[in-house]
C-alpha cells in the first residue's frame, strides 16, 4: 500500500512538467510539432513508438534558441487586417493619379470662379510658361504691371529726334514785313518761290540753283502773293497794281496778266484750272485760265482784306480768311458758270483777330484749321460739314500760318508777336510736340516740302529757314512708298 501511494505522488509530481492540455500550444511546441510531423513521414513504422516517447520528455533548453530566424516570406511578419472599404479608397486614389488632367480651360475657369470668386490663372505673379497673360481692356492689374515679362509701351516706342536748329538758312534781302501778304510757296517739283519786294526768286532745293523769274517794271510796285499749280509747272503772282500774272517757269515766260481787282492781290489758291484770288477790297475772284474771258465768278463775303485763301484737297470747298476776323466757306465753281455771284455756305465768326492762317487736313477732308492774329492768338479746328468748332487752343502769340504734316499727323503753326517761333502740335489733341526757335523777327509764312519732311519759314529778319522735322522711319517710309507705287500702278492700268 505504501508503495502504491508513493507511485501516485511521483506521478503527480511528474504531471507538473507535462504541458497543460487545455492551454494553447507554446510557440516552440508548434514548431517542434511541425518539424516532427515532417520527419515522421520519412521514418519506418517500427520506430514510431520511440519518436512519440521522446516527444513527451521535457527539454533541457528552450527549443529553437540556437536556430536562426526563418527567411521564408511571411515566416515572422505581422500583417494587419484591411477591410474592403480601405482597399476601394486606395484603388480610387491610385487610378485618379493616372487619369489625364481636365484640359478644358473654360471648365477650369468656371470652377475657379465658383470656388475662389476669381480666376486663379489671372492672379499668378510669376508665370514662367509661355507668354504672360494680358489684362482685359480697361483693366489695370498692379501685380501684372510690376512683374510682367512684356516691355511697357513707353520702352518699346522709339523717341523721335527733332532738331532745334534749321537744316539750312537762306538770305532774303528786301523781304516785305507785312502780315497780310503770302510771299512763299513750295512746288511739287521741289522748287521754292519767294517774293523779295518787287522780284520773285526761285530756289531749286535739289540742285541749289537760284533763278530770278519776275521783276516788276515800276519800282513802287511789289509782289503780294505767290501760288504754284499742282503740277509745279506754272506760278501765279499777285501784285500791288491789282493784277494776277501767270508764268511758265520752265521757259521763264509770262503767259498772261489778268486784271479784274481794284486793290492789291494778297492771296491766291489753285483748284485745277480755276485760280482764285483775294484782294484788299474784300472780294474773291475765280479765274478760268484757259479762256480769254477769265473772270467767271466774284465772291463778296468779306468787308476787309482777304489775306487767307485755301481750296480743300478734294476741291469741294474754298476757305477764305479776312482782316474782318471772319472765316468763310464757299462751294466749288460750277461748270459753265460765268460772272455769277457765289453762294456763301458758312460764315465762322469765333475769331477775334485777322484770319490769315488756314490749312485743310489732308487725311480728313472735312477738317479745317484756322489761326487768329494778335487780338485773337487762337488756333481753331472746324468741322466744315456741321460748322462746329471741334477744338480751340490759345497759343499766346499771333498766328500767321498753319500747315498739316501728314507723316506724323501733326499741325505746324508759325507765330509773330510775341514768340516769333514755329510750334509743332500733335493732332487732334493739340498737345505741344516741339518748338523751333531761331528767327529774330515775326514768322510771316510757313510751307511744307513736297516730300512732307521739311518746313520752310520766312520771317521779318529777312531769312528763310528750312527745318527737317518730319523725316519718317526708314521701315515706314519703305512701306509707304510700296503702297504708293501699287496704287499708281492701278491708276495707270485703269487709264490704259
Amino acid at each position: 500500500m505504501a508503495q502504491f501511494g508513493f507511485e501516485n505522488d511521483v506521478h503527480s509530481i511528474l504531471k507538473l512538467d507535462m504541458p497543460i492540455t487545455n492551454a494553447p500550444m507554446a510557440r516552440w511546441q508548434r514548431k517542434a510539432s511541425s518539424s516532427n510531423t515532417s520527419s515522421l513521414n520519412t521514418l519506418s513504422p517500427g520506430k514510431s513508438a520511440n519518436v512519440s516517447l521522446s516527444s513527451s520528455k521535457t527539454p533541457n533548453k528552450t527549443p529553437g534558441k540556437n536556430k536562426k530566424t526563418p527567411s521564408k516570406m511571411g515566416g515572422d511578419r505581422f500583417i494587419p487586417t484591411r477591410n474592403n472599404k480601405q482597399m476601394d479608397v486606395a484603388n480610387f486614389l491610385l487610378t485618379k493619379e493616372n487619369e489625364p488632367a481636365d484640359a478644358n480651360p473654360e471648365s477650369q475657369k468656371a470652377w475657379s470662379v465658383t470656388l475662389n470668386g476669381y480666376n486663379i490663372e489671372d492672379a499668378k505673379i510669376l508665370h514662367l510658361g509661355g507668354k504672360p497673360l494680358n489684362a482685359p481692356e480697361g483693366y489695370q492689374n498692379n501685380l501684372k504691371v510690376l512683374y510682367s515679362q512684356v516691355s511697357t509701351p513707353a520702352s518699346l516706342k522709339k523717341t523721335r529726334y527733332i532738331s532745334s536748329t534749321p537744316d539750312k538758312i537762306l538770305d532774303a534781302p528786301g523781304l516785305r514785313n507785312d502780315f497780310y501778304l503770302n510771299l512763299l510757296d513750295w512746288s511739287s517739283r521741289n522748287v521754292l518761290a519767294v517774293a523779295l519786294d518787287n522780284s520773285v526768286y526761285l530756289w531749286d532745293a535739289s540742285q541749289g540753283d537760284i533763278t530770278l523769274l519776275v521783276k516788276m517794271e515800276r519800282e513802287e510796285d511789289y509782289i503780294c502773293s505767290l501760288s504754284w499749280t499742282k503740277e509745279g509747272s506754272y506760278l501765279a503772282v499777285g501784285t500791288s497794281d491789282c493784277k494776277v500774272q501767270l508764268w511758265d517757269v520752265e521757259n521763264q515766260k509770262r503767259l498772261r496778266s489778268m486784271t479784274s481787282h481794284t486793290a492789291r492781290v494778297s492771296s491766291l489758291s489753285w483748284n485745277d484750272y480755276i485760280l482764285s484770288s483775294g484782294s484788299r477790297s474784300g472780294h474773291i475772284h475765280h479765274h478760268d485760265v484757259r479762256v480769254a474771258d477769265h473772270l467767271i465768278s466774284t465772291l463778296a463775303g468779306h468787308s476787309q482784306e482777304v489775306c487767307g485763301l485755301k481750296w480743300s484737297p478734294d476741291g469741294r470747298y474754298l476757305a477764305s480768311g479776312g482782316n474782318d476776323n471772319l472765316v468763310c466757306l464757299w462751294p466749288r465753281v460750277q461748270e459753265g458758270s460765268s460772272n455769277s455771284e457765289g453762294q456763301l455756305i458758312r460764315r465762322l465768326s469765333e475769331h477775334q483777330g485777322a484770319v490769315k492762317a488756314l490749312a485743310w487736313c489732308p487725311w480728313q477732308s472735312n477738317i479745317l484749321a484756322s489761326g487768329g492774329g494778335t487780338s485773337d492768338r487762337h488756333i481753331r479746328i472746324w468741322n466744315v460739314n456741321s460748322g462746329s468748332c471741334v477744338s480751340s487752343l490759345d497759343t499766346q502769340s499771333q498766328v500767321s500760318s498753319l500747315v498739316f504734316a501728314p507723316n506724323y499727323k501733326e499741325l505746324v503753326s508759325a507765330h509773330g508777336f510775341a514768340h516769333h517761333n514755329v510750334v509743332i502740335w500733335k493732332y487732334p489733341s493739340l498737345s505741344k510736340v516741339s518748338e523751333l526757335n531761331g528767327h529774330d523777327g515775326r514768322v510771316l509764312s510757313l510751307v511744307l516740302s513736297p516730300d512732307n519732311t521739311t518746313v520752310a519759314t520766312v520771317a521779318g529778319d529777312e531769312t528763310i529757314r528750312l527745318w527737317k522735322s518730319f523725316e519718317m522711319d526708314p521701315v515706314k517710309k519703305k512701306a509707304k512708298e510700296k503702297l504708293f507705287s501699287s496704287a499708281s500702278s492701278v491708276i495707270h492700268q485703269s487709264i490704259r
